[in-house]
């Protein structure tokens, strides 16, 4: 979320009306998230002018790891200089930190070119927030899985109960400190997630929804203590609940 709307917020600079602007103090601590988007907190270091040049070689953009060499426009102006500076100040501050960490892995090879590709200058803006989409819409589609066996059918469901909240056993990336909570497509797909976890015994999921619109999922080291909850449901593993009555 807060890459992608810093690759929006980047578009809008590259094509506004007053020409390609450049943060010039680009640092994690200029953004501030607004209402799930990232705003600039501050402009005053923000400048249109582009670095002018009689060849090629007087457009080089340096970092202190990497240097880029760029063209030379027939208006003597370095051509995307301002575009291309924010782009890899967003690589380097932004997304070598956030992207490779998070995603379901079917996706981690997508936002992987990406990452590649914005860290060697080979995407412009139009390109990475093409690929941030792309990602974005097989992410909220679900096409992003891989077909694999039902596993559903292995689970009890009972709807309108959940299980009493508590500390449970935690796992990566979790929207919860206290156990193991994620977004998922469908019921289906939390089953996949709970079958990979050796200490999951059930999961619920409930009518909280992430950004994204996806459901959050809880899964829980056992599934005792149910209570009711007309907006959730508790799925439980078959070889979980043999012997025990419901």
């Amino acid at each position: 979320q807060i890459c992608l709307s810093l690759v929006k917020l980047l578009f809008y600079l590259a094509h506004s009306p007053l020409g390609s602007i450049v943060l010039l103090d680009f640092q994690p601590r200029q953004f501030v998230m607004v209402d799930g988007n990232l705003k600039v907190t501050d402009m005053d270091d923000a400048s249109t002018d582009e670095l002018p040049c009689k060849e090629d070689n007087d457009c080089t953009l340096d970092f202190p790891t990497k240097s880029f060499p760029l063209k030379c426009s027939v208006v003597g102006k370095c051509e995307g200089i301002n575009e291309k500076k924010n782009l890899f100040n967003a690589y380097r501050y932004f997304f070598t930190y956030l992207l490779p960490h998070s995603a379901p892995p079917a996706l981690r090879p997508l936002l992987s070119d990406i990452l590649n590709a914005t860290g060697d200058l080979r995407y412009g803006i139009n390109e990475t927030l093409r690929a941030f989409e792309k990602v974005l819409h097989l992410y909220k589609s679900g096409l992003y899985l891989q077909k694999r066996p039902l596993l559903l059918k292995d689970y009890i469901s009972l709807k309108g109960f959940r299980t009493v909240e508590g500390e449970d056993y935690k796992c990566w990336p979790s929207y919860s400190h206290l156990g193991c909570l994620l977004s998922i497509h469908s019921a289906e797909e939390a089953a996949a997630i709970c079958n990979s976890q050796s200490q999951c015994q059930s999961f619920i999921v409930t009518q909280q929804r992430t950004w994204t619109g996806r459901p959050l999922a809880s899964f829980q080291s056992s599934w005792t203590d149910l209570i009711p909850d007309t907006n959730a449901v508790v799925y439980i593993k078959r070889s979980a609940s043999s012997g025990e009555r419901l």
